[in-house]
């Protein structure tokens, strides 16, 4: 494939004039390789992805297995995303010189690599350990993120916002196999819980060296002497769509962050079992990526500033639900609702980003972009634990705790929204 040859990427605005219907039929033509590229993105994102949500049903309780205190249960997730965003802004240029392949390779590396630490610290009974394999995962997460950013690469403007929900579509076979593969080998190593899922992980990014050759996706090339080299970062954050693009993601990737990191730990502290946790996670993680398959089209439609706005709205609900009671079917309400407004605020703020940038600012922007957004991850994900274990000593005062919370985020990616479309009116 042409990963390590020298392209250049199609214009990065969709949403500037109108093509015509001449102009329209040559992007569907030229397509063709996006389309391509879209199906291997699906297939990375609904295998590798499904180690995904086995680490978020497994690290909170494997947390709490080994953690010295309960208020650190939750820390093993606050690091992976603390690996990921430190790995962000590094795996973005280190693609921008050597290609999405060899960045997605990376992190199929440091996803094997951080499940087979975790696994020994639950051998060996090590909480730090843990954290240090955690902190590795982070690296695999990171570079699943870049998936959204890669399915535009080789696409057409029009094609973009479907070629992202596609991708994100992919991980609805993660949803579904990732807590089932815990449900079935967390005591595959007894009496160690969680060993062996972590040892699945290890094989599912060893199949990331089957799915990723198959890319086809121009390296950038290199700028030559005085070519543009576009908006520095400062100039890129004054910038209204992006500023506002990058607040809603932050605020969409971070509620449901904080609310699903204690999920697991909510669930069992009332009453429930294991396995009911996990079946609560998959139907979360559902609901993350089976709107995919039209939240593209509704941006078509509707605008990427409604699609946005519908998915703040639907959080609030997921909020409003959790504080409703503590039975098994509220769980169930509240993390579906959840799924749905991080899939409607997270996709809409990424094709509002893809459109405000040049080809040669893409790593910038995009590296900066994940950086804020796992950034504020996890502040949430640390909060969240902290929360849960140690608001008021009982299981559905700190839940309760974690759903209040959710509340000065919706303000704030609300605000930015009204914000941008008063600005935009102006102008």
């Amino acid at each position: 494939m042409s990963d390590d040859s020298a392209a250049g990427s199609p214009p990065a605005d969709a949403t500037r004039g109108d093509p015509g219907p001449g102009a329209a039929r040559d992007e569907a033509a030229g397509d063709a390789r996006a389309r391509r590229n879209v199906m291997v993105l699906v297939a990375a994102q609904a295998i590798l992805g499904a180690q995904m949500p086995m680490n978020f049903v497994m690290g909170g309780l494997a947390g709490q297995y080994l953690a010295p205190n309960p208020c650190l249960a939750t820390l093993p997730i606050s690091l992976i995303v603390l690996g990921s965003m430190v790995s962000a802004p590094f795996l973005s240029e280190f693609m921008q010189r050597h290609g999405r392949r060899a960045g997605f390779h990376l992190g199929t590396i440091g996803g094997g690599l951080g499940a087979a630490i975790t696994a020994l610290a639950l051998w060996v009974h090590s909480f730090p350990l843990m954290l240090a394999g955690s902190f590795l995962v982070g690296l695999y997460m990171s570079a699943q993120g870049f998936y959204r950013f890669a399915a535009t690469d080789t696409a057409s403007p029009a094609f973009r916002p479907k070629a992202i929900s596609w991708v994100m579509a992919g991980g609805l076979i993660g949803a579904i196999l990732g807590p089932q593969l815990v449900k079935s080998t967390h005591d595959l190593l007894a009496p160690v819980p969680f060993a062996g899922a972590y040892l699945v992980v290890i094989g599912l990014n060893a199949l990331g060296f089957v799915i990723f050759p198959l890319l086809d996706i121009p390296r950038p090339p290199r700028p030559a002497p005085g070519s543009p080299r576009g908006r520095s970062r400062a100039e890129l954050l004054r910038t209204p769509r992006i500023l506002v693009a990058m607040i809603c993601g932050m605020v969409s990737y971070s509620l449901m962050n904080l609310v699903m990191t204690s999920t697991p730990l909510a669930v069992v502290g009332c009453g429930f079992e294991t396995a009911d946790a996990a079946n609560v996670v998959s139907a979360h993680v559902l609901a993350m990526f089976v709107p995919s398959f039209f939240t593209g089209h509704l941006i078509a439609r509707f605008g990427v500033e409604r699609v946005i706005a519908a998915g703040l709205v639907i959080l609030a609900g997921a909020g409003i639900a959790g504080l409703s009671g503590v039975h098994l079917e509220q769980f169930f309400l509240g993390t579906v609702l959840l799924g749905v407004g991080w899939n409607f605020g997270y996709i809409g703020a990424t094709a509002m980003l893809t459109a405000a940038h040049s080809p040669e600012e893409r790593a910038r922007v995009q590296g900066m972009n994940d950086f804020a957004v796992f950034g504020m991850v996890t502040l949430a994900s640390l909060a969240s634990g902290l929360l849960m274990n140690c608001s008021g000593g009982s299981p559905v005062a700190g839940w309760n705790a974690v759903n209040y919370a959710m509340l000065p985020f919706l303000t704030l990616a609300g605000g930015a929204l009204i914000w941008f479309a008063l600005h935009a009116r102006r102008a």
